[in-house]
């Protein structure tokens, strides 16, 4: 008898993620033939049909359906074989999947990523950026090894480690009207006055809690799609907002007129780790904390 491949099961885990051969195979890293004859490979090879294909769209069957939760465990089981195969290894070489929100990546990594690979040279770092929840279940399904992210989060069948705390800065353009700085207070803050990221990122809910803001009437609608954008919207003084410490001097604020003032030591998110439950690489990872924990601050 013979068996599926885990290079097919995982182009088959892939394609159900994308709904798209041409994504999915990117994703993979792959041709579109490539990756669409090992589809079909699969198919033969299980004699059923996976996929309804249609020039616009791909539907998985209810048979595919009930393999891709198999093949999930299937590569989850595997990724559990190769961290205990690697127990005894030396910590911190080989292959590293971490996963990072968007809100972190661009402020640490420019920092901590040149000293990582001068301490550890032997570590191959592969970096995935995503909102939390997205990585959290990729981390799950075994796509990655560790995540970087912003806590409180709800997060289950994880073991999290907290690095450090990130201070929220009061953000606004310089010479506004809006707000005085120095005189900052919130019950001063007009309608509409706040711009915020869009549901879906962890920022929006840190800064929320954060720095108490509980009166919608101050929120503006329009939400930004990204920290770039929402940089872009204070700069235009289409209102103020809060960003994390880290953003503080960071490339993104260059060439902007956005400046960042203080609003209290007890506003701030926590940066930490977070890593499948049990897993057999929880000391590396602590290790990887520590680093992070000594490098990743401003």
């Amino acid at each position: 008898m013979k068996f599926p491949t885990t290079k097919q099961l995982r182009y088959f885990v892939a394609l159900a993620e994308h709904q798209h051969f041409g994504r999915a195979a990117e994703a993979c890293f792959v041709s579109q033939s490539a990756f669409s004859s090992a589809i079909q490979e699969l198919e033969n090879l299980l004699e059923t049909q996976l996929v309804d294909r249609t020039n616009r769209q791909v539907t998985i069957t209810s048979t595919g359906q009930d393999v891709e939760v198999q093949a999930r465990l299937v590569l989850r089981d595997i990724e559990a074989l190769v961290e205990i195969a690697g127990e005894r290894r030396e910590p911190l070489t080989g292959d590293l999947r971490l996963g990072v929100i968007p809100t972190i990546a661009p402020f640490m990594l420019p920092t901590v990523m040149p000293a990582l690979r001068k301490a550890y040279p032997k570590l191959t770092l592969y970096l995935h950026e995503g909102q939390t929840q997205v990585i959290h279940e990729k981390l799950l399904d075994g796509e990655l090894d560790v995540l970087l992210l912003a806590l409180p989060y709800e997060l289950r069948s994880v073991e999290t480690l907290n690095l450090f705390e990130d201070r929220f800065y009061l953000a606004y353009r310089e010479g506004t009207e809006r707000v005085d700085p120095e005189r900052y207070r919130y019950s001063r803050l007009h309608a509409d006055s706040i711009l915020l990221l869009e549901d879906g990122h962890c920022l929006r809910d840190h800064a929320l809690a954060a720095c108490r803001i509980r009166d919608s009437a101050k929120i503006r609608r329009f939400a930004a799609s990204s920290l770039l954008t929402l940089v872009e919207m204070v700069d235009a003084d289409l209102g103020i907002t809060f960003l994390p410490e880290m953003a503080k001097d960071s490339v993104i604020l260059r060439n902007t007129r956005v400046r960042m003032h203080a609003v209290g030591e007890k506003s701030s998110r926590t940066i930490g780790l977070a890593w499948r439950k049990g897993s057999a690489r929880s000391d590396e990872f602590h290790m990887l904390g520590e680093f992070l924990r000594k490098h990743g601050q401003r």
